[in-house]
């Protein structure tokens, strides 16, 4: 008996292997594809995966959106990013993410803001966040969101940096935003239009309050400092 239960045991453990290893290669074959940017393809191959491991199953969910999306079929990747978070409780910050950026598209801003919001510690959702919040004139909520974003890597941190820049100018903190200006320049590796437009134009605006010795006779407000807007 001893050992026909073991035998059993290590059946079982065996086909939970098999189950995994498929899994895993259904996601690495989808992911290859879109590589490739052979979407319907990838979608074929995710949707092999089972709901048996909900992680996995979690992950294909959200990159068949990703794909439906990439195929300009925004409102078939809403269902399924929606999906995937569904699965995952409500705590899958990517695809909170992706879910803002298909209802923005859509004009359902309202909406993007609140599923932005699901994403607490994103940093690409902590940007968007700051641009809401810009939009709005809410210009100190919005430094602080870029402020955030800025603390955290990726490939947002130049547009954070400059925008907490624009932000910084236009509540009256040149030479703040001055700082920031240079910082997004540098992380950009110095190829940065925006940010160098804003640093030129905030450097003259320092030099021209020193002239005048009246930091009032300038208003900041009416400067066009230039805020980036990225797609992530």
């Amino acid at each position: 008996m001893k050992f026909r239960n073991l035998f059993f045991a290590t059946f079982i453990a065996l086909l939970l292997t098999f189950s995994i290893n498929a899994q895993e290669a259904a996601l690495k074959r989808g992911d290859a594809l879109v590589v490739q940017e052979n979407y319907e393809a990838a979608i074929a191959e995710y949707s092999k995966v089972s709901d048996r491991d909900r992680d996995s199953y979690a992950r294909a969910i959200y990159n068949i959106g990703v794909c439906y999306y990439e195929l300009w079929q925004t409102e078939d990747a809403i269902v399924f990013y929606k999906r995937a978070i569904e699965l995952k409780q409500g705590n899958y910050p990517v695809a909170s993410y992706a879910l803002g950026v298909a209802l923005e598209d859509q004009g359902r801003l309202d909406q993007a803001k609140f599923a932005y919001q699901q994403a607490p510690g994103f940093a690409p959702a902590i940007y968007k966040l700051g641009l809401f919040a810009a939009k709005s004139g809410e210009l100190k909520q919005a430094a602080d969101l870029f402020r955030d974003a800025a603390a955290r890597e990726g490939r947002h941190v130049p547009a954070s940096r400059n925008n907490l820049g624009v932000m910084l100018a236009r509540l009256g903190f040149l030479k703040e935003a001055e700082k920031e200006f240079a910082i997004a320049l540098k992380s950009a590796h110095g190829v940065f239009e925006d940010a160098a437009h804003n640093l030129k134009l905030c450097r003259s605006l320092l030099l021209n309050n020193q002239r005048a010795q009246n930091a009032q006779s300038i208003s900041v407000r009416d400067v066009p400092f230039v805020a980036t807007k990225l797609a992530f």
